[in-house]
């Protein structure tokens, strides 16, 4: 089963760090739901701006404390390399 990393852009421009398993399920929840996170709940609609896939539960929430500590300049950085691809 795969995992989800996933970077999402607020309407306040802030962004969101989060993992799943289920990603098209997780950024509904984060826009329609009372199950998405408050962070996002306050800042809808939210964007999904970058994925990564990763093989296990706990390698997403290594990756996802990984890109939690990135500056923002670095998260953006990323968002704009993967566009790129």
């Amino acid at each position: 089963m795969s995992h989800f990393v996933y970077i999402l852009e607020c309407a306040d421009t802030s962004l969101y760090i989060g993992s799943t398993v289920n990603l098209e399920k997780r950024v509904h929840q984060h826009n329609h739901t009372s199950s998405g996170a408050h962070y996002t709940k306050i800042r809808r609609p939210v964007v999904l701006k970058y994925t990564e896939v990763c093989t296990s539960f706990a390698q997403a929430r290594a990756r996802e404390a990984e890109l939690k500590r990135l500056t923002r300049e670095e998260k953006i950085t990323l968002i704009h390399r993967n566009i790129e691809k």
